[in-house]
């Protein structure tokens, strides 16, 4: 397995990742298998934290189309957040992986309470730390969350789990000939319409300059793959994307010499 790229990194698993083929609920083999995959990781040493989404239980945006209240619909999204982190933590921590879940609204008798540099200290201890509720604040996305949280965590990468192979210029779904992006500036992202994430997450990413990959995480290694920094989906960034791409360039380089 390859050398590690990134030191600390953020993984941001919808909720769709915790449902599997089932499209709702929790699919404990998918679970179990997202848990091996991050354990390979962290056995190379890589601190990791992960975010989770809740749409799998419950989304606040199709809960205010049926006529709730929005902030209300959102806090329900939150809790179901924290159910995809306590099963998380179930399968990583049954299979020795060290676990801490905290959570952005206080519920101390499942989770610790966020907690910035307890979040850091448990990951430079060797902890797998899952953030779960989001920001704590309605209307905001779980993408959002995770590119607040990559920054207050200093991780090098946001790493965003989807159901597609990268960032394309149109639904994949619908348009099997769109195009797949393998590098991207943040700015040209949100210019381009591409919403395969919030732009506030985008916009947040570049302001504190940490790259984001965009990957299909149905595909069995997949985020292993991302994880240790091999080339895979799509790689959004700024000046780390322009360093992206001359550590690639002197890597094709150093393969041509030697040849």
């Amino acid at each position: 397995m390859a050398r590690p790229k990134w030191k600390r990194i953020m993984l941001k698993l919808s909720g769709e990742a915790f449902a599997g083929n089932k499209g709702f609920g929790l699919d404990l083999e998918e679970i179990n298998r997202i848990a091996r995959e991050i354990k390979e990781v962290w056995e190379k040493g890589t601190q990791i934290s992960v975010i989770t989404g809740g749409g799998n239980i419950v989304r606040g945006a199709e809960l205010e189309q049926m006529g709730m209240d929005r902030a209300t619909g959102d806090y329900m999204g939150m809790l179901a957040t924290v159910i995809n982190a306590l099963a998380l933590q179930d399968a990583l921590e049954k299979i020795g992986v060290p676990t801490r879940v905290q959570t952005a609204i206080e519920m101390r008798e499942v989770a610790e309470p966020f907690i910035r540099r307890r979040a850091m200290s448990h990951m430079e201890q060797g902890r797998v730390v899952i953030f779960a509720a989001g920001t704590g604040n309605p209307f905001l996305s779980t993408d959002t969350a995770a590119a607040l949280r990559a920054a207050e965590v200093k991780a090098d990468v946001l790493l965003k789990a989807t159901n597609v192979d990268g960032v394309y210029e149109d639904d994949p779904h619908l348009k099997p000939t769109a195009r797949l992006f393998k590098e991207l500036d943040y700015l040209e992202m949100v210019k381009k319409g591409l919403r395969i994430m919030d732009y506030t997450a985008v916009m947040m990413s570049q302001q504190v300059n940490i790259p984001i990959v965009v990957f299909n995480m149905k595909i069995k290694g997949n985020i292993t793959k991302a994880a240790l920094g091999e080339e895979i989906g799509t790689f959004v960034g700024g000046i780390a994307y322009e360093k992206h791409r001359r550590d690639r360039e002197g890597m094709r380089r150093k393969d041509e010499e030697g040849s």
